[in-house]
């Protein structure tokens, strides 16, 4: 067999190792969610899984879940909530150019789709983390995910939609341990160790794919259709040049198989892809430091109110800001940071004047007294008139003043030394798909057999991220394409 991703002819398969109605490649929550639901629907299921285990990037990730309209840890915590509400938000945060088709549906099945999660086992403590913060290191069930801050507050209602599996801190593992021991309990095969290779089509449908298992070829045939949850394309370094060129340089957010394998098998089909410049970027910045001081580029400038989701002021700092980044805290405004808050951060530079630190980080003469004085000004009032942080946030900064450095990560110490650029992210772009997960080709037609979801396809997002959107559209259209796949809803006329 060929190491080219170029479609197989079926008549060129000599044995298929394995067969069954829907084959999955790739077992992390998009993939459980696809193999979970197509058995549901009758179908005799295999997944193959590239390494050792399942999981992927899934297992590896917070754990965060954004769902909202209404659950009942929601409403556990004082919290009325619509899709419409749940809708306005997302397609402000998620955009500019966010699927609305999807986002709609995924923000109409959300309660439903909760329930799913707890059906399979999922746990979700009914209690409110309530600060800014990447993640609480507690086992809240609900956290705030930059809706009460502007201009979202301006535009939705302010209700709180990060749902997180109950475990203290990172929740991926959990989330994915529930999922895979139902995919075990659904008689669904998985082979692990397998790395798909190419897609086998007869008459012009998807009918398997060709695989490489300890340097020995195998191959698998679908009855059905093939739904790839390859994951996104983070770790090419060829394809982030391409497509993606904002990555190029920071850190990656992924288990190391981000690889964009399952897009290109299906680009060399024919398939069309979407959004393949959407990225998310993340900021080792201190979100509790953050919103008691302020964020500022390498020339002392604020560019955000510091007290939004922390993944939207990251991505405005490394999209279109000159870095390095720095947060500014007093020792007032550190001092009153929880100690649970703090993971593990210390500041690098301090000093006893503005005009020192400048001088500390490079920042041009002047230029961080001058904002500082500035949103001093403002802060004594309660007003943040130039980017309207919340009042609840705002106090005049006095001396002694402290620098952080992104660049030193989380848990680094006071005397650790620069590594990286403080930047990880991850590719949002992929496969453009419908709304139950055929791949279409470039004139907009389904191709015969072919489904995909999660990062390996465009979800729900435009140019934005919120944490959650992407275990839970890959979980949600994961399931619409394993049911579509079983039920033939390609077949339709």
């Amino acid at each position: 067999m060929s190491r080219s991703v170029a479609p197989v002819p079926a008549s060129a398969i000599e044995r298929f190792d394995a067969e069954a109605d829907i084959l999955v490649v790739g077992l992390g929550c998009a993939g459980a969610a696809a193999a979970l639901e197509a058995a549901a629907a009758g179908a005799s299921v295999l997944v193959l899984e590239r390494a050792s285990g399942p999981g992927g990037s899934s297992a590896q990730s917070g754990g965060e879940l954004y769902l909202g309209g209404g659950t009942s840890v929601q409403e556990a915590c004082g919290f009325e909530d619509d899709a419409e509400s749940m809708f306005a938000y997302l397609r402000a945060a998620l955009g500019p150019h966010a699927d609305e088709e999807k986002l709609r549906l995924y923000c109409e099945g959300s309660v439903e789709h909760f329930g799913w999660f707890r059906a399979l086992g999922v746990p979700f403590q009914e209690t409110l983390f309530d600060a800014p913060t990447w993640m609480p290191l507690t086992t809240d069930g609900l956290m705030w995910l930059g809706e009460n801050a502007w201009p979202y507050d301006q535009q939705a209602r302010p209700v709180p939609r990060g749902h997180r599996p109950t475990a203290p801190g990172f929740a991926g593992g959990l989330l994915m341990e529930r999922l895979v021991g139902a995919v075990r309990g659904a008689g669904v095969r998985i082979e692990t160790d397998v790395r798909a290779a190419a897609l086998v089509v007869e008459d012009g449908r998807v009918v398997g794919a060709t695989a490489r298992r300890f340097g020995a070829d195998e191959a698998y045939r679908a009855r059905r259709g093939v739904v790839l949850t390859t994951g996104g394309f983070v770790d090419d370094e060829a394809m982030l040049a391409a497509h993606a060129p904002v990555l190029l340089g920071h850190g990656k957010v992924s288990d190391g198989g981000d690889d964009g394998s399952g897009i290109r098998m299906a680009v060399a089909l024919g398939a069309a892809t979407r959004r393949m410049g959407s990225v998310q970027v993340a900021l080792t910045a201190l979100p509790a430091a953050a919103v008691r001081g302020v964020l500022v580029n390498a020339v002392g400038q604020r560019f955000i109110n510091e007290d939004v989701y922390p993944g939207l002021f990251s991505s405005a700092a490394v999209k279109h800001q000159p870095g390095p980044w720095w947060v500014v805290v007093d020792e007032a405004g550190w001092e009153s940071i929880p100690a649970g808050d703090l993971w593990g951060v210390r500041p690098r530079y301090a000093a006893a004047t503005l005009a020192e630190l400048e001088s500390e980080l490079g920042i041009p003469a002047g230029a961080l007294e001058a904002t500082v004085g500035v949103y001093n000004r403002h802060a004594a009032a309660g007003e943040d008139p130039l980017f309207h942080k919340s009042a609840e946030w705002l106090r005049p900064l006095e001396p002694p003043f402290a620098a952080l450095d992104p660049r030193l990560g989380f848990a680094s110490g006071r005397d650790a030394t620069p590594q990286g650029t403080g930047a990880a992210g991850f590719t949002l772009g992929g496969l453009h798909t419908t709304v139950d997960g055929a791949v279409l080709d470039v004139s907009g037609s389904a191709i015969p057999g072919l489904f995909a979801a999660g990062r390996a396809s465009a979800g729900i997002h435009g140019e934005g991220y919120i944490s959650g959107t992407s275990l839970g559209d890959g979980t949600f259209f994961g399931r619409r394409a394993g049911r579509a796949a079983a039920t033939g809803a390609d077949r339709q006329p």
